[in-house]
């Protein structure tokens, strides 16, 4: 019976290695003077060797003390074999030489876990030196490198928590830190300080134009009489102030209209879920 469990559990283990998306690098110098590039980024990566897909994953942040702080949604993305997808984060001034190129994810809306008002406009802004990033199967706050619901895990510089028996090394405004291989679940050999080589999926068509689709999901992001017309069906629609503050909800069919009357003139972000992916976009009421 131990001989039947044993290669049952290798079984299991090899299938999780096959298809595997890990957090591949962290830029963390967005922005600041002297840096290489105007914004943060996470790259995440299929090491594995099948496609592999996330459905209703985040990415969780955390400084290098305390617990978990905040975190954004993931769209349900598929990645082959060796495919990357960039995601660009928060920045701390935008004067960085260089803009990412065609990021594969902008975060436009980050939550807290203590319930205070989300950031809304910006990404995750990734402590420089130190801190903790993990790829989570949910939106469920986590607890450790070990938590249930933990995918992959990074702690770098000098933090509380990390993979391994050491985290990795602190990235600087010119490094990021970046995978050297594999996954061995060790923070320490599976990092190195290194220049910043961010890489974006290329997408399948009918991903390009899902995504397009999903993007769009408003048909005038200019509003000038008063109502959001949406060109696909939107469930659980909140509007946001750039301050964070919620100032309207709603539900829409394909086709219809919201009206915003009551709402100042201004830039609001609005986010809803359409085909049980999460979508947000940016518009300008006059």
């Amino acid at each position: 019976m131990k001989r039947i469990f044993t290669i049952i559990g290798l079984v299991s283990m090899t299938a999780f290695a096959n298809a595997q998306i890990v957090i591949n690098e962290v830029y963390t110098g967005g922005g600041l003077l002297g840096a290489t590039l105007a914004n943060d980024f996470i790259e995440l990566k299929n090491i594995g060797s099948s496609s592999a897909s996330l459905n209703g994953a985040t990415i969780q942040y955390g400084g290098a003390t305390g617990g978990f702080t905040q975190y954004h949604t993931l769209p349900n993305i598929t990645l082959s074999p060796g495919q990357t997808y960039l995601i660009q984060e928060g920045s701390d001034g935008l004067l960085g030489l260089i803009n990412l190129v065609n990021p594969n994810l902008i975060v436009a809306l980050v939550l807290n876990f203590d319930g205070s008002s989300p950031l809304v406009g910006v990404g995750l802004s990734i402590g420089l030196t130190s801190g903790k990033v993990a790829l989570a199967s949910n939106t469920t706050q986590v607890t450790g490198p070990t938590a249930a619901n933990v995918l992959d895990f990074v702690g770098y510089g000098t933090v509380n928590q990390y993979e391994g028996s050491a985290p990795a090394p602190s990235p600087t405004i010119l490094n990021s830190i970046t995978r050297t291989s594999g996954d061995t679940n060790n923070n320490f050999v599976d990092f190195t300080a290194t220049i910043p080589t961010p890489q974006a999926a290329t997408l399948a068509v009918n991903d390009l134009y899902n995504n397009s689709a999903k993007s769009n999901f408003i048909k005038n992001s200019f509003v000038r009489d008063e109502e959001i017309i949406f060109g696909v069906e939107v469930k659980d629609v909140k509007i946001y102030s750039l301050s964070g503050q919620v100032v309207k909800t709603a539900t829409v069919k394909e086709g219809a209209a919201l009206n915003i009357s009551e709402l100042q003139k201004g830039n609001y972000i609005v986010t809803g879920t359409v085909n049980n992916q999460p979508v947000s976009q940016k518009i300008l009421k006059n």
